[in-house]
């Protein structure tokens, strides 16, 4: 009995389910690294700075893990959706290689020397980076949704240098931005202690506020200017459900903070995370990126799929890699979980 008898799905779909499942871990395991850059230069002085980075030391390298099997597992099971993909969205992911090598450099770099202007660029340069990895995340998802004009080869006819920085995918990013900035905070308050963890407790808040009128800005603009987004939802309501669970994890995260429950308020929002990409994907099943000139050239789960002999193969590979992912980063976030000072090991 396969996959498709047990639980009547068809193998693309549980492909989609996959790939969607590894870019979900990513944007809630490195999603806070990036929120925590974000934060690094309102923090003043340059051993807050220094404790600030040692929070994420040790883990920021498997994160990445998660980027690099979602890519690659995009490549095997959607390979026509990720060649135009890349081909459309080539100058946001080479910006995006360009700042995870520098924001990599920086970390690295930044102990090598004492002198106040050398950890003053390397903080700048891990700050900034972190900020438009944040962004470019966004960008990308943004467009996914708005949708890209497509020839009936499924190939990118668009215009343009930076025509990928729209108004609906501009504030995607901010929002994306602003998400993984609250989820660094909380991050961070986990993770620190004394000044710093006071310093951070009043930067969540205004973290908190960039977030929530980021997202209600986006919801209110993306489904006004783009009707597809709620036609999803009005064809069947039960997929309400969606949002309105994205509402309810939203709220519970003021309500966490207001009462110092630090890993609950962590939870929460690493659920917002998996439930705003949830929402994506309902929007966007069975397509992956609908053509904005003609619909009938969208690339969908069925016409990009690799053959069904395929996905069935590398379906064992997932049974048996997963699970191993997962324990890997359990294992690396259970011996390195704890509070951080400048006397701790590591960074």
């Amino acid at each position: 009995m396969d996959l498709e008898t047990l639980f009547g799905l068809d193998y693309p779909t549980w492909w989609f389910l996959v790939v969607g499942g590894l870019f979900s871990g990513y944007a809630i395991l490195d999603g806070f690294d990036f929120g925590a850059g974000a934060w690094h230069m309102f923090f003043n002085k340059d051993n807050s700075r220094e404790t600030a980075l040692k929070a994420i030391d040790p883990t920021w390298h498997g994160n990445e893990v998660w980027l690099v099997i979602g890519g690659g597992t995009l490549f095997a099971g959607f390979p026509v959706f990720y060649g135009t993909l890349f081909s459309a969205m080539y100058t946001p992911f080479i910006l995006f290689l360009l700042f995870i090598i520098f924001r990599g450099i920086a970390i690295k770099f930044r102990n090598m020397e004492d002198m106040p202007w050398w950890r003053s660029m390397w903080d700048w340069s891990y700050s900034i980076s972190s900020i438009m990895l944040a962004f470019l995340l966004g960008v990308v998802l943004g467009n996914l949704l708005r949708g890209m004009p497509l020839d009936d080869n499924y190939e990118y006819i668009g215009g343009g240098f930076f025509e990928f920085l729209n108004p609906f995918s501009i504030l995607v990013g901010v929002t994306s931005l602003a998400l993984f900035m609250m989820h660094g905070a909380i991050f961070l308050l986990l993770k620190t202690e004394g000044k710093l963890y006071k310093r951070i407790q009043n930067l969540l808040n205004y973290g908190m506020t960039f977030f929530i009128v980021s997202y209600l800005l986006t919801t209110v603009y993306g489904f006004f200017k783009l009707e597809h987004l709620l036609e999803v939802f009005l064809e069947d309501k039960i997929l309400f459900s969606g949002p309105l669970l994205v509402f309810l994890s939203i709220a519970n995260v003021p309500r966490l903070v207001s009462q110092k429950k630090f890993g609950w308020a962590f939870v929460f929002t690493s659920l917002t995370v998996a439930l705003l990409l949830v929402v994506v994907a309902l929007e966007l099943y069975p397509r992956l990126l609908m053509a904005s000139n003609n619909l009938a050239n969208s690339i969908t789960i069925y016409n990009a799929a690799a053959s069904t002999k395929t996905l069935k193969i590398m379906m064992g590979f997932v049974a048996v890699g997963g699970p191993l992912v997962l324990f890997y980063s359990y294992a690396v976030y259970k011996t390195f979980w704890g509070k951080v000072n400048l006397e701790s090991k590591g960074y």
